[in-house]
């Protein structure tokens, strides 16, 4: 009985493991193109970009 138990323990560590480990890989392959788009967008208006806590002012 003991065994068993030590066993299913260890499988359910390695399980958990696992998906602790694969879930933020596949989130961040999932996100980086929305977050490219985003970073893209303010690149362009220049927006959302902040010096000390004041949001920069831009002239050309």
């Amino acid at each position: 009985m003991t065994v068993e138990y030590v066993l299913l323990l260890f499988a359910v560590f390695f399980i958990g493991l696992k998906v602790f480990i694969s879930a933020p890989a596949k989130a961040f392959k999932e996100s980086g193109p929305r977050m490219g788009a985003r970073v893209e967008m303010q690149l362009e208006t220049g927006g959302g970009f902040q010096t000390k806590g004041k949001v920069q002012q831009w002239g050309e």
